[in-house]
């Protein structure tokens, strides 16, 4: 069962790439999406990211350094409607401030994105046409720009045309028509976004340069963790290897990380492979980091040998939380990097979210059983260092658990994705705390000279059962003579000429 396990978790990252070839970047390509119906009007979304706004440049006639251009959007429609005289196609974009001005309700019904005859009869708009309003705060917008289709055409050509960003926001764009004789039209093309720093999307921006520090944290604390290993190789653990495992995982999945952003920042296409990479690194170090934590609080190599017949149980459970992490983090970096959050991603959140509910559980159940352990022995050095353990994982869950508090409460209060600037925290967070605790168990698990004197030792456990069994039995208070041995009297009765005395009265003695 496990080989199979094994052989499934190989394989995923390779399936899960075939099946997303494409990828939607800041350049944003179109293969022949189809339009949907909404309400009364029929849409393709174009794109939704956080731009900046562009840097005041004194040379009029350099190019914006933010802006959204469009380039060979191409709008067809099947040949036997390609007879019918048919309205326009138009691509809208806003800023998620000004999402008021498109649209419209008559006396307080449904909004409605298309004209419809009741709001054609206040004058309000042209039937048929998309309604929406200039806005207050941004002078300018909402671009609204459309091409139609010729009788006989089955293609239409919307204009190259390039928009400045003059205002930090979050953009949205949607391809849309009115005309519901246009059946089964489709729209082929590209567009391209570009921040003032690069292509990257806004709410990645920051996660660039947050991913090039903790690439440095990593190589300064295995600067440290790999000196102490070479001075004392002789007396390394086997839980000390396990860090050295976690401590070089994390070093490569930093640097793909940073590699994979300044790739993408600087071409406007996400390195599809760099990405599927770093994600398999990530989710191989959080799924080694859970199983050391969990040995360690069972006391793997401190109070026992081995696992038992609990390693089956939790390689099980190893494999299960790769699988799960696995999907979620390839189907949240690896798809469309739109600064929005699907709604599919939920469906794929709630395993990962009950496995590491299992683990907190497991792991604390198991280390208070290995404290009363510790306790009842009289291991005071391996004693104190777990309570340090205890303590900082202590602190790590209730940050944890705040910090999902906050989480919910910061979704929940941006449906619209207004506060994208400061997005990148929330997953910048999760890596702080899992480098927290690996600071931690470098700190207390060191190489040291001293470090077998942390290490499981069968003939100290017995020596720690006796003392334990002996301090149980309390000898009875005796007087000086009672407690006495016949063979500590004889000598003394010898010495005063009693040695050939009556051997009865010896026996009564």
């Amino acid at each position: 069962m496990l080989r199979r396990l094994n052989s499934v978790t190989a394989f995923l990252p390779l399936s899960l790439l075939l099946l997303c070839l494409r990828i939607e970047a800041s350049v944003h390509e179109y293969t022949g999406e189809r339009f949907v119906s909404k309400g009364n009007a029929f849409v393709v979304h174009g794109g939704s990211e956080g731009l900046y706004a562009s840097i005041p440049n004194l040379n009029e006639s350099s190019p914006p350094d933010s802006f959204i251009r469009f380039e060979k959007i191409i709008f067809q429609r099947p040949g036997e409607i390609s007879n019918i005289s048919s309205g326009s196609i138009h691509a809208i974009v806003f800023e998620v401030d000004d999402r008021e001005t498109i649209g419209g309700s008559a006396y307080g019904g449904q909004r409605a994105v298309c004209c419809t005859a009741d709001l054609a009869k206040l004058g309000v708009c042209t039937q048929g046409q998309i309604i929406h309003r200039p806005s207050t705060y941004n002078p300018g917008w909402p671009q609204v720009f459309g091409v139609s289709f010729d009788v006989d055409k089955v293609e239409t050509i919307l204009p190259p045309r390039s928009i400045q960003i003059t205002k930090s926001g979050m953009y949205n764009m949607y391809f849309i028509y009115c005309d519901p004789n246009l059946k089964d039209v489709i729209v082929k093309g590209k567009t391209i976004w570009k921040n003032p720093t690069g292509y990257l999307p806004g709410r990645m921006a920051p996660l660039m340069n947050f991913y090039g520090f903790m690439s440095l944290g990593f190589v300064v604390l295995g600067i440290f963790w790999f000196s102490q290993y070479a001075r004392h190789w002789r007396e390394v653990l086997p839980l000390q290897n396990c860090a050295t495992l976690l401590i070089t995982l994390g070093m490569f999945e930093m640097a793909l990380w940073y590699f994979d952003y300044a790739e993408f920042n600087e071409t406007g296409v996400r390195p599809t492979g760099i990405t599927v990479w770093a994600v398999t690194f990530g989710t191989v170090k959080r799924t080694v980091s859970w199983l050391i934590i969990l040995m360690v609080s069972m006391g793997y190599g401190v109070v026992r040998p081995t696992l038992g017949g609990l390693t089956s149980k939790v390689l099980m459970l190893g494999t299960t939380f790769f699988v799960a992490s696995e999907v979620l983090e390839l189907v949240e970096n690896v798809g469309a990097v739109s600064d929005l959050s699907g709604k599919a991603r939920l469906f794929f959140v709630l395993p990962v979210a009950i496995l590491d509910a299992f683990f907190i559980l497991w792991i604390f159940t198991s280390l208070s059983s290995t404290l009363n352990k510790l306790q009842a022995r009289r291991m005071l050095a391996k004693l104190d260092i777990y309570r340090k353990f205890t303590n900082a994982l202590a602190v790590a869950v209730v940050l944890s658990a705040g910090w999902i508090c906050y989480e919910l409460y910061f979704k929940s209060n941006d449906i619209y994705n207004e506060q994208w600037q400061n997005a990148w925290i929330i997953p910048a967070f999760w890596q702080i705390v899992s480098f927290f605790l690996l600071c931690v168990i470098c700190a207390l698990w060191a190489p040291s000279q001293n470090s077998m004197r942390y290490a499981y030792s069968e003939d100290a456990s017995e020596a720690f059962d006796k003392e334990d069994t002996l301090t149980l039995i309390k000898p009875s208070p005796l007087s000086s003579k009672e407690g006495r041995s016949p063979s500590e009297l004889r000598p003394a009765e010898s010495g005063n000429g009693l040695s050939h005395g009556n051997p009865e009265e010896d026996k009564i003695e």
